[in-house]
């Protein structure tokens, strides 16, 4: 089984990370990270960089894809070479996922349409523009199509679909090997739950975040 993850300027680093440190578990799986061109690729915070070891090109069927998003997936939604590998891929894949804003690509591919899905909080609405019906749910599965909310949402999601594929005691295994047991020292992980006068300053600041 091959798992291809999606890497493009500016990414969000736990986006991608998340999954692979989860479905890369998987046995006899293959995990490659591709981009349009093989090479480092930065992170949005831009003193960190992941290697994608194959071109798009090279990675044309892959079972799983994987993509996550970050403040440099605004560009990449009229970026064709990536919306038709995605259309692509899609035809083939076993599961197509997304984390974060990872979603808003999958929409411009035309992937979303009628399906349920998920996003960071800050772009449900754009979610919904593209045809798809956005819900704040940490992990939605719609068919093939699994995606995670924003950023360590994709260590849920990708358990979620380990799940899936490996049965659950596989997925409780490496639950318990990453120690993945959130405990936080904050109850402020959602627009429901934190103070409300931030969820107005960064929905007032979404338009800067997002792009």
């Amino acid at each position: 089984m091959q798992i291809a993850i999606v890497l493009f300027d500016r990414f969000t680093a736990l986006d991608a990370v998340g999954p692979y440190e989860t479905l890369g578990r998987l046995p006899d799986a293959e995990t490659v990270f591709v981009a349009e061109q093989a090479g480092p690729v930065r992170t949005d915070t831009g003193n960190l960089a992941l290697t994608a070891d194959r071109t798009l090109a090279d990675v044309p069927a892959p079972d799983i894809v994987v993509v996550p998003g970050g403040p440099g997936q605004t560009p990449q939604m009229e970026n064709a070479a990536l919306l038709d590998w995605l259309r692509a891929a899609d035809a083939t894949s076993t599961w197509t996922t997304s984390v974060c804003t990872g979603s808003l690509l999958l929409a411009a591919a035309g992937l979303l349409k009628g399906r349920r899905a998920t996003s960071h909080w800050l772009a449900l609405d754009v979610l919904g523009r593209f045809g798809a019906e956005p819900t704040g749910e940490r992990v939605v599965t719609d068919g093939k199509y699994v995606t995670a909310a924003g950023v360590s949402s994709g260590i849920d999601m990708g358990l979620t679909l380990l799940g899936r594929i490996a049965g659950d005691d596989h997925a409780r295994a490496v639950q318990l090997l990453t120690e993945y047991d959130p405990q936080p020292p904050y109850d402020a992980g959602s627009p429901e739950k934190a103070p409300a006068h931030l969820v107005e300053e960064f929905r007032g600041r979404s338009r800067f975040i997002l792009t």
